[in-house]
């Protein structure tokens, strides 16, 4: 049996490169004030500067660009900006306030500058674009539109290469909250692709999206270089994907998407992903990628307006080689709980996916198929999986010890408000195997909890069921 994961310890020090490097202990402080500052100021606490976009216009951060344009594999960086005062390693602090709209374009920096809202402060941006650029971190921020006109919508927080100004790499964007209005209940199917605006969209190397809040938009999180990391963000009322991964060794963990929109003719999914090759989509192979622990919801509400049957994790156009889809919970109407369409090496262990009503386009199921093209699914293990149904095909699987939700009463404590943590003395309690199960469950649970692992995400423990 091939064994997936490879590179996955690489990946963690590269993750942990960004994400453990936030602050810096010898970096400074600047803050920034649109009611109360100048730009005469030099940027301290007491004499704030008023305007963000000024630091960048009068050249106060310290950074590294191209010697010169269009930028070609090789380039060395040269200084900008030299002796300015803000420099690697610092933070700039935002007071409340409207900033506008914020473009990062052609900084290169040394190590993380980090942009952030100061305590108690909540600095709000129409849009945020970071070209050609890396380590800088975005943190607590406010991203929506607020009214402003525009042909069509946009995208929230774009972080993007460029052909003509270099690639981007090594951003973190955390704890920002982004929406396209506030409330989106009145809105008809023709307001909805007027009005929503995709959340965060990002290309590049080193990625970091975590514990953001994403409302009432289009796309939620779409992320297309190697080795992102997005994990504990909400994605919250949408009419696109929730999550879209296209980069090789991408980890997605612990975020909640919920509540689908459908309201034109993409074929929705919480999360989506496919290849591309030398003979485009579905003739390249995207690798190593973890889905852990993710929660993806259909709907809250049953009389949801615009409700449309969700595909869960749909991955086709292949291949996927060497996934682990792991500690999932997965409640969508629709015969695509998991899916991959053409997977080698993949492994598919201890997720619950179920249908929140009966009848078609479900039941909602744990499955994997041939490439579209006709190439067969091999090498793959589904197990412990707790599905209201199953159907794996391929050369050298190994299917086993998989549950099939029968009556939902019988497994859970409460499927119309998405509680499914198993009932005491249900089926899926001591009935899967350690073999490949994640340590502990979607809530940290250690595995097992009794004789045997318990099937599914949730491991039933008595203190806390």
């Amino acid at each position: 049996m091939r064994r997936p994961l490879i590179g996955y310890l690489l990946r963690a020090v590269l993750i942990a490169a960004i994400g453990g490097g936030t602050f810096s202990a010898s970096g400074k402080d600047f803050y920034v004030d649109p009611q109360h500052g100048d730009p005469a100021n030099d940027g301290s606490k007491d004499r704030p500067w008023r305007s963000l976009q000024e630091v960048f216009a009068q050249g106060l951060i310290e950074s590294q660009k191209w010697p010169s344009l269009p930028y070609r594999a090789g380039f060395q960086l040269v200084e900008r900006n030299p002796g300015a005062p803000v420099r690697a390693g610092d933070t700039i602090y935002l007071r409340s306030g409207n900033y506008g709209e914020l473009v990062i374009q052609g900084y290169y920096n040394r190590d993380l500058i980090t942009i952030a809202a100061e305590p108690g402060h909540q600095p709000h941006f129409t849009r945020i674009r970071i070209v050609a650029g890396c380590r800088w971190v975005l943190k607590g921020l406010h991203v929506h539109p607020d009214g402003e006109p525009a042909s069509r919508p946009g995208v929230l927080v774009d972080i993007q290469s460029h052909g003509w100004q270099g690639p981007v790499h090594d951003v973190v964007v955390e704890d920002c909250r982004l929406f396209s209005a506030e409330d989106s209940a009145s809105w008809s199917a023709e307001q909805w692709n007027e009005r929503a605006w995709d959340g965060i969209r990002a290309d590049g190397e080193r990625i970091v999206i975590r514990r953001n809040y994403l409302k009432n938009v289009n796309f939620g999180i779409s992320v297309s270089g190697p080795h992102a990391l997005v994990e504990h963000n909400v994605v919250e009322n949408f009419a696109g994907d929730g999550l879209r991964g296209l980069g090789d060794y991408g980890v997605f963990q612990y975020n909640l998407v919920k509540n689908c929109y459908d309201v034109n003719q993409n074929h929705d999914d919480g999360f989506q992903s496919w290849t591309v090759g030398p003979e485009g989509v579905g003739s390249g192979q995207v690798k190593g990628v973890v889905l852990r622990g993710n929660v993806i919801i259909n709907y809250e509400d049953p009389n949801q307006p615009h409700r449309g049957a969700l595909q869960g994790i749909g991955c086709f156009d292949g291949m996927f080689v060497d996934w682990v889809v792991e500690n999932n919970v997965v409640i969508v109407d629709h015969y695509h709980g998991i899916t991959l369409g053409g997977a080698v090496g993949c492994r598919i262990v201890n997720n619950t996916v179920v249908d929140p009503r009966a009848g078609r386009p479900g039941p909602a199921a744990v499955r994997i198929g041939p490439h579209k093209k006709g190439t067969l699914s091999r090498q793959c293990v589904v197990r412990n999986n707790l599905a209201s149904a199953l159907d794996v095909r391929g050369e050298e699987m190994i299917v086993d010890h998989n549950v099939i939700v029968d009556e939902p009463a019988r497994f859970f404590r409460n499927l119309a408000v998405a509680d499914l943590h198993l009932l005491r003395g249900c089926p899926a309690i001591d009935v899967g195997t350690a073999e490949f199960a994640p340590s502990t469950d979607i809530e940290g649970t250690a595995r097992p909890q009794g004789a045997q692992v318990d099937v599914g995400a949730y491991e039933y423990a008595a203190d806390r069921n």
